[in-house]
């Protein structure tokens, strides 16, 4: 609730900021993608960068209640979620990605890089890499983490394997995110289930400070979604896509849940998996599967309404969220 207000009365403080730096959404060329810059040429000069209300305030929280608690102690105390074992890598994580998203979405509004559009994404991809192999040799030789949770078999132990099993994770946590922030409302509210039902795994696993800091990260992006929903006053940017997708694998991989993952952030993964089918479609086939990529702009191809698309993707991660937490919960039982 605390971090649901908070980041409504930032909202417009940040709102003005962006609108005076002039951090505006630039779309793709007619030329690059006719079918993209058709449907959303309208959206083009909406301020960008908009997740720095979610990561400000899940950050600017924890470090004000830290301190608090620190100079006071007593009543802030029990609402210090800062722990060494639970929350120091997310916070870590979300902060580090906050700040190479919005490195990329000051290339974008400053129309440089690729098709004056920022980072391409094998640069991007290279960010997640690097992110994500030092999360995980941390979490290999400093934590001796190198086991995989099994649903209804157990821990499996895999040694070394887990180094590049986490990579693999975070970066595709990560691309995932990027590929569904294109529609308005659609990224924070797919994000926003998963961190519910990432947040209900913590709590049911005892760790109380890692469930608390999903509690401030939903908190913060019900609040962006006030002013998100179409038509979207500002856009998430790969500040708050990037932000927000590597911390969802480091939670996964805290609370070693990564195989429930597909199921808490369906729509992400069937979003990064149309992108890819897309891809080599062109590349070996020279056609197309979908009208455009992600699958979300093809069904806007279609005719369907921008909100249509959002809403019928927020059903189905609620569904598929809750298929996964029935097996989680199930499986805790065996």
């Amino acid at each position: 609730m605390v971090s649901f207000l908070v980041a409504l009365i930032l909202t417009p403080i940040i709102i003005k900021l962006l609108k005076r730096i002039k951090a505006a959404k630039q779309i793709r060329s007619e030329e690059s993608a006719p079918i993209f810059y058709r449907l959303h040429k309208s959206k083009e000069n909406t301020p960008t960068m908009g997740g720095i209300i979610i990561w400000t305030t899940i950050i600017g929280l924890a470090l004000i209640i830290f301190l608090l608690s620190w100079l006071f102690g007593g009543f802030w105390t029990y609402l210090n979620f800062i722990n060494r074992a639970e929350t120091y890598l997310p916070l870590a994580a979300m902060f580090g990605a906050a700040i190479l998203g919005l490195a990329d979405d000051f290339l974008g509004v400053l129309r440089k890089g690729a098709n004056g559009g920022g980072l391409r994404m094998y640069q991007k991809l290279i960010m997640y890499s690097v992110i994500a192999v030092l999360g995980a040799l941390w979490f290999y030789f400093k934590l001796d983490w190198n086991v995989l949770y099994i649903p209804f078999l157990g821990n499996l132990y895999i040694g070394w394997w887990y180094i590049p099993i986490f990579t693999f994770i975070i970066v595709a946590s990560a691309f995932s995110a990027n590929e569904t922030d294109g529609l308005d409302g659609l990224a924070g509210g797919v994000m926003l289930f998963a961190f519910m039902a990432l947040t209900a795994v913590a709590f049911v696993l005892g760790r109380y400070d890692l469930a608390v800091f999903g509690g401030v990260t939903i908190g913060a992006l019900l609040a962006f979604l006030w002013n998100n929903i179409y038509p979207a006053r500002f856009f998430m940017g790969d500040t708050g896509s990037m932000s927000l997708g590597i911390t969802m694998g480091v939670i996964a991989m805290l609370t070693n849940t990564a195989i429930f993952l597909p199921f808490f952030a369906s729509i992400l993964v069937l979003e990064s998996l149309s992108v890819i089918i897309q891809v080599f479609s062109k590349k070996l086939r020279g056609k197309k599967v979908f009208l455009s990529a992600p699958i979300h702009h093809h069904f806007e191809a279609l005719g369907w309404p921008e909100t249509k698309v959002t809403m019928r993707f927020w059903i189905i991660s609620v569904i598929f969220g809750l298929i996964g937490l029935v097996l989680f919960f199930v499986s805790q039982l065996f």
